[in-house]
């Protein structure tokens, strides 16, 4: 019997399970959970559109989750697209308006709201594509040799 992967997932990570599922089947973008575009911050979803085109999103399981983030922003400056994923009862009103809502559950999402296009610079987007490409072919490789001498990478 097959173990089901969303039992021991938290709530935040059931909605970046949702959101990659969407991105990914519905929209063409490589996606990678728990991304860390700079030493300090780490996103919860960082997709790579089939154009280039780098979205942040932000999985918000409640209200006191959404509350406690004071660190939000600074993430703009590492993506064209900023967005909020939450679950259907979350009260998306507390939601800043000039940024994207994603409404999600662990099987699926639904974009309710696009993010505004503020696009990176060059060097920037190149730095984060190689970045991201380093992170999941890595994260490939643990995956398919856990014991392997990657097992421990840093996140560059």
């Amino acid at each position: 019997m097959q173990e089901n992967p969303v039992i021991n997932l938290m709530p935040g990570q059931l909605l970046a399970r949702g959101v990659c599922r969407h991105l990914a089947q519905g929209h063409g973008f490589s996606v990678v959970e728990e991304f860390v575009p700079e030493r300090g911050r780490r996103v919860d979803v960082m997709a790579l559109g089939p154009k280039s085109e780098i979205w942040v999103i932000e999985c918000k399981s409640s209200r006191a989750d959404f509350q406690s983030d004071q660190k939000w922003q600074g993430y703009l400056d590492w993506c064209d697209r900023y967005f909020w994923a939450v679950d259907d009862q979350f009260p998306t009103e507390l939601l800043p308006d000039d940024t994207g809502l994603i409404i999600a559950d662990a099987y699926d999402a639904e974009v309710l709201r696009m993010a505004p296009e503020s696009k990176l610079p060059a060097a920037r987007r190149n730095a984060l594509i190689r970045k991201f490409a380093h992170h999941a072919a890595r994260r490939l490789h643990t995956l398919r040799d856990p014991d392997g001498a990657l097992s421990g990478f840093s996140s560059m």
